[in-house]
């Protein structure tokens, strides 16, 4: 960020017109990189790109499968949640960070010390001789994946050109195909057989070979001037920071009142609301609370796509066992169709006659997530077949994929090339804010209509006693909330242009 107030302030405000130039890419030797992602230019930092992605993407299903292993191993049951929140909270604060750190330096030293903190964190983890090192362990893990993340999306709006990047981003949801179907079934084998340990400690190595091949292409990027306000260190003891702890601890307040529905947890959902929102209201691009129109909206939109995804995907396994009798195995594999056609809707906002209408793509695709989500809870009708909702999340699948892809073009086109890393930890940030506050939501829902809360000691017995108006009211919710995105979406486009 250049201008003097959002520099005091640490406010992201503004945006430019479509019509910002690109920022050129590395150029080959011979002569400038010509075909797509995959042409000569630009083939070494895309495999490299899409490997760190798919590695990200396996680790995120294989430690999910691996955790529970890994829990009862530890003797830490009672600190299962930390070590899903301990990731998620300081990941929050690497985003917020991340961001000025790749405006002020470039993306090269936040992307290879965010890989190597990730890397550091699952040997960590691996090793853990206690639950506690082990919840340590996922907390650097959630550090260097919140650099990455920011990181990649700076990579690709200074690589390549405005042309390419719907292509990459596109190729960034592809990699976790693979990974989501096959992740489950080998960390799974490796655990059973050799060890859950190896879940975590087999991932850093294989980290190596991307890292080789795109090191040469990230040096050959254009190198920027020292910025004169310095480098992390500067960035750790800006205003930003302040405001990034103070997001992460919020948030971190408010999954532990999630957890313990109680009168006493209105005293920790109070104090994280206190820190979180004046902390959000700063970091976000100015205007996002308020729909405006432009870079505000795109950063909203992601928020309440993500939310309402994550929520409704929380609570569909628990719909198929405890309502229709289905095996956690089969209701988790209702969820794969909607991996799938996510690649699939990514690759239709990729293609060059679908660029004049980015806007209406992710219009089109909170409408499909609004309808899939709306058509779960239809299976509480015994009349109606259980694949129903294996059908009903590929549309939802399909509508992420033009939504999720389509913003971050947006974002980069939108932009300046000084404030891309602080508008992409933004966009980040938006996401994890949403799962944040949706999944809470939907939770308070489950328990208001009687669904009862595993953290009140009532256990498998209240889940399975949970009412249909339980699974309806958080249904209905996440169907609201992404029907009104694509309400909003006529408000992407920028003033200036309408």
């Amino acid at each position: 960020m250049t201008a003097d107030s959002a520099r005091d302030s640490d406010v992201v405000t503004s945006a430019v017109p479509p019509s910002a130039p690109d920022v050129p890419g590395p150029v080959p030797e011979g002569g400038p990189p010509g075909g797509g992602v995959f042409g000569r230019g630009y083939r070494a930092l895309t495999l490299g790109i899409v490997s760190v992605v798919s590695l990200i993407a396996f680790e995120a299903s294989a430690v999910n499968t691996a955790m529970p292993l890994a829990a009862r191993a530890l003797h830490g049951i009672g600190l299962y949640a930390f070590a899903f929140s301990a990731f998620f909270t300081t990941s929050l604060f690497a985003m917020a960070l991340a961001g000025e750190w790749n405006d002020r330096r470039g993306p090269l030293v936040p992307l290879f010390t965010g890989i190597g903190g990730f890397g550091a964190g699952l040997v960590i983890a691996g090793a853990a001789p206690t639950m506690g090192l082990f919840v340590a362990g996922r907390g650097v893990q959630g550090l260097g994946g919140g650099l990455v993340i920011v990181s990649l999306y700076v990579v690709v709006g200074r690589a390549y050109p405005e042309r390419l990047r719907p292509a990459v981003m596109a190729s960034f949801s592809a990699a976790w195909v693979l990974p989501v179907i096959v992740g489950p079934l080998a960390a799974g084998s490796v655990a059973e057989h050799v060890g859950w340990r190896w879940v975590f400690l087999a991932i850093p190595v294989l980290v190596l070979l991307p890292l080789a091949v795109m090191l040469p292409a990230l040096r050959a990027l254009p190198r920027e001037a020292p910025d004169p306000r310095g480098g992390l260190g500067a960035v750790l003891r800006s205003r930003r920071a302040l405001l990034a702890l103070a997001v992460a601890a919020g948030a971190w307040l408010l999954q532990y009142a999630g957890g313990h529905l109680t009168p006493y947890a209105v005293l920790p959902a109070a104090a994280g609301l206190a820190l979180l929102v004046p902390a959000v209201r700063r970091l976000l691009p100015r205007g996002t609370f308020r729909a405006a129109r432009g870079l505000p909206m795109v950063v909203l939109m992601r928020g309440l796509a993500a939310g309402a995804l994550v929520t409704a995907e929380s609570f569909i396994p628990l719909l198929l066992v405890t309502e229709r009798g289905l095996s956690a195995t089969l209701a988790g594999l209702s969820l794969t169709g909607g991996g799938l056609t996510w690649a699939l809707g990514s690759y239709v906002q990729s293609r060059p006659r679908c660029e004049p209408y980015r806007e209406r793509l992710m219009g089109a695709g909170m409408a499909f997530l609004a309808v899939a989500i709306a058509a779960v809870p239809l299976v509480l009708a015994a009349a109606v077949p259980v694949w129903t909702v294996a059908v009903a999340w590929t549309v939802g699948g399909f509508g992420m994929g033009l939504n999720i892809s389509s913003g971050g073009v947006l974002l980069l086109k939108l932009s300046r090339p000084e404030e891309a890393g602080a508008n992409s930890a933004s966009l980040q940030m938006a996401d994890a804010l949403g799962n944040v506050v949706f999944v809470g939501l939907g939770g308070a829902l489950f328990v208001a209509f009687g669904g009862g809360s595993p953290a009140t000691g009532a256990g498998a017995h209240a889940a399975a006693a949970a009412p249909p108006a339980a699974f309806l009211a958080v249904f209905a919710a996440m169907a609201v909330v992404a029907a009104l995105g694509a309400a909003l979406a006529g408000r992407l486009r920028p003033a200036e242009t309408v």
